[in-house]
């Protein structure tokens, strides 16, 4: 016969024979049913909602709270993800599909206990703002939360849900804006974060926001916000930041509602009512034909004030303690580059000018081999290395707290190889969960995903990476001749590289 023990917030069922433990949480809006694994000892909850849905007059607006339930909640399997295309094909989901209705978080923990006071670390899926989802097994939170923290993941509306802008939605706002809406999708999680992690055993002033690539740029863009006073306490940043003066660089609010309110008239539905009368699929694949302006976060003069970098260097961000770094082959590899001495020498000449001598001797291309390097090179600064570091550096200028830098460099088995230490590689070590992806791990491979996910734990609970038995991680400053941590096999800090590079870069 079953027995029941109730405490703390959980009601286990103990069942004959061992132990099966049926975790039922009470949160804010209601009572939640989870899963247990007993092996590992962690419990998770997936599919939560944290708002109400967006869509009919929801969407394109700030998320709604959630609507209280009666009973019991399942919350065993992950909510959809938000609306998007196949964009990427390294994206593996484990949700039911693409869905307007997907404002959902998930929970992985060690303690259900309300006195447990864990560190809470608060993922933000990559996906360059118009893929992605919580869902991902790379990113799933069990193997962090053994190490004694609290994982939430989140799905956030993306592309044209998440970022459409329009003068009437701007002037039916109580803001007098548009836009960012999956940015305020993360403000109102980090919120249902703040009323509700307790029951979790999380602590609610121990919160990290962390990050990769469209993630990175959110977390840079989340301590820029005056929206997000008091909901973290740290940051950690993986390969991107808002600080781009390319392609990827934000946009005025003004310049957004010309060009979004152009693709309206393109389907007959000028008014921001038409457009919410257009159903969701029809709606994405209009916004993923080829030409179209690009739905991504703009300067609404609400959620952002400002441009990034104008935040930053006022010293308006959050004062927080950063980690944040990239990965040595973002842009590609050199043995990949199709470079040659003449084009790269064209290209430099096309972008820089009376300046290509200096560039030249930054990134050379005196024979074939230096060519092809420094074509790689100059791609991966372009696209993520170049923007990181501003932000690294606008943080140590101007925000007060502890910042560490590092450079992922480790090259995966077979056949991934041949992509160098490519963007989005460092996940599966951030998060521990080598055996997500199908490669025949090495040694190696294992002992530098523990050492990533021991930094990673270490910074959410005490603001510092080091921890008994890890190589030191210096901080980053010029005091200490700017060390960073290079995060291969064998880890070693070491002097930064290529700030000559850099400094020239931010010179325009």
């Amino acid at each position: 016969m079953d027995k029941t023990l109730k405490c703390a917030g959980i009601l286990l069922v103990l069942a004959g024979v061992g132990f099966a433990a049926k975790p039922q949480v009470k949160i804010k809006d209601g009572k939640l049913l989870g899963t247990y694994d007993e092996a590992g000892k962690v419990y998770a909850f997936k599919g939560i909602p944290y708002a109400q849905p967006p869509i009919g007059a929801l969407r394109w607006s700030p998320p709604e709270p959630e609507e209280s339930w009666k009973g019991v909640r399942d919350a065993k399997e992950f909510g959809p993800r938000c609306m998007q295309g196949k964009i990427f094909d390294d994206m593996i989901f484990r949700d039911p599909g693409p869905s307007e209705d997907c404002l959902t978080v998930n929970v992985w923990t060690p303690s259900v206990s309300e006195t447990a006071n864990l560190p809470v670390m608060f993922w933000i899926h990559g996906g360059g703002f118009a893929a992605g989802g919580s869902s991902e097994p790379r990113q799933d939170g069990e193997n962090l939360a053994k190490r004694g923290v609290v994982v939430v993941s989140l799905n956030y509306r993306l592309g044209i849900f998440g970022f459409y802008t329009h003068s009437g939605l701007s002037k039916d706002s109580n803001h007098h804006t548009s836009g960012n809406y999956g940015l305020l999708d993360m403000v109102a999680a980090l919120q249902w974060v703040q009323d509700n992690i307790v029951m979790f055993g999380g602590d609610s002033t121990k919160v990290t926001i962390f990050g990769e690539s469209a993630g990175s740029w959110a977390v840079s863009e989340l301590m820029a916000s005056p929206l997000t006073k008091g909901l973290f306490a740290r940051a950690i940043g993986e390969s991107g930041g808002a600080f781009s003066d390319t392609s990827l660089a934000m946009s005025s609010l003004e310049d957004s509602e010309k060009a979004d309110e152009k693709f309206a008239r393109s389907l007959n539905a000028p008014t921001a009512g038409a457009m919410r009368a257009i159903p969701a699929d029809r709606l994405l694949q209009e916004s993923l034909k080829p030409g179209l302006t690009r739905f991504s976060p703009v300067v609404d003069g609400y959620f952002l004030p400002d441009t990034v970098p104008a935040i930053y260097a006022a010293g308006k961000q959050a004062h927080v303690p950063l980690l944040a770094g990239w990965n040595s082959d973002e842009g590609g590899t050199a043995a990949t580059s199709k470079a040659t001495v003449e084009s790269f020498t064209e290209t430099a000449h096309k972008l820089y000018g009376v300046r290509t001598a200096e560039f030249l001797k930054l990134y050379p291309a005196g024979d074939l081999e230096e060519a092809k390097a420094s074509a790689a090179a100059l791609a991966r600064d372009q696209f993520i290395a170049f923007a990181t570091w501003k932000w690294i550096e606008a943080q140590l200028a101007t925000g007060g707290s502890p910042v560490y830098r590092y450079l992922f460099t480790h090259v995966l088995p077979p056949p991934a190889d041949v992509r160098g230490a490519y963007h989005s590689a460092d996940i599966e070590f951030v998060f521990d969960d080598l055996a997500n992806k199908d490669l025949k791990w090495r040694e190696e491979d294992k002992q530098l995903a523990n050492l990533m996910a021991s930094y990673w734990t270490n910074f959410a609970k005490t603001g510092n990476p080091n921890g008994e038995g890890l190589p030191q991680w210096p901080e980053f400053k010029a005091s200490d001749g700017y060390q960073i941590m290079r995060l291969d096999t064998p880890a070693a800090a070491k002097k930064a590289e290529h700030r000559d590079r850099y400094e020239f870069l931010a010179a325009k």
